[in-house]
């Protein structure tokens, strides 16, 4: 197996937080060759002039404009704004961040909840960066700029679970043991007072995104998941758009003794197993199969 394929196989048997991680670091990565290579083929173009024709050429169509304007042509900016970074600390920092508070919202609510609350938080976030930075008449030197990374998206994993198990105590470098809800307060009260820094909108949007996390907990609190809707619309656009390549499990017929009624009936038994399986994921996701339904599914997908 080579890299390539591990990867692959780790991707596809990780949870919803490995997924994050990989889909993030995969994007970063794939920019950062496509910048590597406008390097190596713009021989007579300066750096500063590449990184300004880069910039617009690609960054611009990926990440959040202030300008409402520029937002009508570039609609999807509101999702890959969230997954796109500008540099290695910039995506080793958020990757950090969203791998340690993720893995302990894992143990207390669902991989499902973790994607809702990572991308309804990001969406809070690009609203509040685009309605403040609009309305607010300071803020109008702003609207030139744009936004990208995943700060406000991972900010409300990180106030989602801090509201939610408050007293959890994880240790800090030089600090030694901290509640969450005091990491949750230090991070907003600085975001707070950064609004009157140059990356004003950045804050602004990680408080949208704390505030998503905080109405989720809230209401969770109350028996209502408010990121379910999501969730069940993902679940329905994957079932409808993705080519569903079922299984096909073909055999050779023995010449020991099996008739033809004895192999359809093995063949048929075996594909609606496949199907049960399938469905199954569909559902629930690969991590909620049994060990035997996975043994399963790998036995078959390989059998010739």
């Amino acid at each position: 197996m080579n890299i390539l394929d591990e990867i692959r196989m780790s991707f596809r048997r990780g949870n919803m937080l490995v997924r994050l991680v990989f889909f993030n670091t995969g994007i970063f990565v794939v920019i950062g060759i496509i910048y590597v290579l406008f390097r190596l083929f713009s021989p007579g173009i300066t750096l500063t002039d590449l990184n300004g024709i880069f910039y617009q050429k690609l960054m611009q169509y990926l990440s959040l404009p202030a300008d409402p304007a520029k937002l009508i042509f570039r609609p999807w900016t509101i999702v890959t704004y969230m997954f796109v970074h500008q540099n290695l600390w910039h995506i080793l920092f958020n990757m950090l961040w969203l791998f340690w508070f993720g893995k302990i919202f894992l143990q207390y609510l669902t991989e499902k909840q973790l994607l809702s609350t990572y991308l309804l938080g990001g969406f809070a976030g690009a609203l509040f960066y685009l309605v403040l930075l609009n309305l607010m008449p300071w803020l109008s030197d702003y609207l030139s700029s744009s936004m990208m990374g995943a700060s406000a998206a991972i900010m409300a994993v990180v106030i989602a679970i801090s509201f939610y198990v408050p007293d959890f105590t994880i240790f800090l470098l030089f600090f030694g043991p901290v509640k969450l809800k005091y990491i949750a307060l230090v991070s907003i009260v600085i975001d707070i007072l950064m609004i009157a820094s140059y990356n004003a909108g950045g804050h602004i949007a990680h408080l949208g995104g704390a505030l998503y996390g905080y109405l989720f907990i809230i209401q969770y609190r109350k028996g209502r998941d408010i990121g379910r809707w999501l969730n069940d619309f993902l679940d329905d656009l994957v079932t409808l758009f993705r080519f569903r390549r079922r299984l096909k499990v073909t055999y050779k017929k023995s010449a020991r003794s099996m008739t033809d009624e004895e192999y359809n009936m093995q063949k048929a038994a075996s594909q609606k197993e496949i199907d049960r399986i399938l469905d199954k994921i569909a559902q629930s996701g690969y991590e909620s199969l049994t060990k035997a339904e996975k043994d399963t599914l790998f036995r078959m997908s390989h059998k010739k």
